[in-house]
């Protein structure tokens, strides 16, 4: 128990020393307080989710650690962000007819920041072979020769692809 109770009072101190400093570093790249403020948050939420393993193996450098985390969340909260407005830049070009619910558009929002996610975890050439197939609709053998490989290791990229969409859905 009582090392338990180590490993929260280790995470509270941390909050208490690096609170203030990683809000500060977050809201210097993102310009907004609210988003930092919120970041920080999330920050410390992931360091809470890894309390065991750091009640294991204390942190030498407590703001690297927290600026990896921060970075990764930061990361992540632009491709979203850059997502959003390219989504709602596209939905401006629509005729009224077409246009959505604040709820269908989160949906689909939430479905494009997914598939991001998704392809951003497959390997450059698997996520290039991906696209071709299914935004621009070549063949396996017109990818093979556009990027200058086989068609056999296209459909191997074509599998990988599938198979880490597959993993998405269930």
């Amino acid at each position: 128990m009582d090392s338990l109770q180590d490993g929260h009072a280790a995470i509270e101190r941390a909050y208490v020393d690096h609170h203030g400093w990683l809000s500060g570093w977050l809201q210097s790249r993102l310009g907004c307080p609210d988003v930092a403020a919120d970041l920080t948050q999330d920050t410390f939420l992931r360091v809470i989710a890894r309390r065991e393993e750091l009640r294991r193996a204390p942190l030498r450098q407590p703001r690297a650690f927290l600026r990896v985390i921060a970075g990764g969340l930061l990361v992540d909260h632009l491709r979203r962000r850059d997502l959003e407005r390219a989504f709602l830049a596209a939905l401006a070009t629509q005729p009224d007819a077409e246009a959505m619910s604040a709820e269908e558009r989160e949906i689909l929002l939430e479905t494009l920041d997914r598939m991001d996610l998704l392809l951003d975890r497959l390997s450059t050439p698997v996520r290039k072979a991906f696209l071709m197939s299914q935004l621009d609709g070549l063949r396996y053998a017109c990818i093979a020769r556009q990027m200058g490989v086989s068609e056999r290791t296209v459909k191997r990229y074509m599998q990988q692809a599938y198979r880490q969409c597959l993993a998405a859905l269930l």
